[in-house]
C-alpha cells in the first residue's frame, strides 16, 4: 500500500485496502472543505470521502493509510477510532513497508 502510495496511485491503494477490510473504497478529493483548515487531511462520513490540503497529500502513506483508518471505523454514523490508534494504524503499515524493503536489500 504504501509503494502504491508513493507512486502516486492512491486510489488503487484504498481499493485494494478496501477489499481487505471488507469495506468500499473512500473517494480522495484535493482541498479540503469548509471548516478544516490547518490540517493536511480529513475524512468526511457523510460524503465517504478522504480530503487532502494539496496534491502533495495524494502521495503521503501516513495521511492516506490514517485517514483511511478513520473510514474504516465509522459504524452507524459514529466514529469509533481516535487519532491516536489511526497515528498507530498508519504507522504499522510503514513500518512493514520499511521492515519489507531491508529484506529485499
Amino acid at each position: 500500500m504504501v509503494q502504491l502510495i508513493l507512486d502516486h496511485r492512491a486510489e488503487e491503494a484504498l481499493e485494494l485496502l478496501a477489499d481487505h477490510y471488507n469495506d468500499v473504497a473512500p473517494r480522495l478529493e484535493v482541498g479540503l472543505p469548509p471548516g478544516h483548515t490547518g490540517v493536511a487531511g480529513c475524512y468526511l462520513p457523510s460524503r465517504k470521502t478522504i480530503y487532502t490540503r494539496d496534491g502533495e497529500g495524494l502521495s503521503n502513506p501516513f495521511l492516506i493509510i490514517h485517514e483511511f483508518y478513520h473510514h474504516i471505523r465509522m459504524f452507524d454514523g459514529k466514529h469509533l477510532g481516535t487519532e491516536k490508534y489511526a497515528d498507530r494504524f498508519a504507522k504499522s503499515y510503514i513500518e512493514a513497508y520499511k521492515r519489507a524493503r531491508r529484506i529485499r536489500e
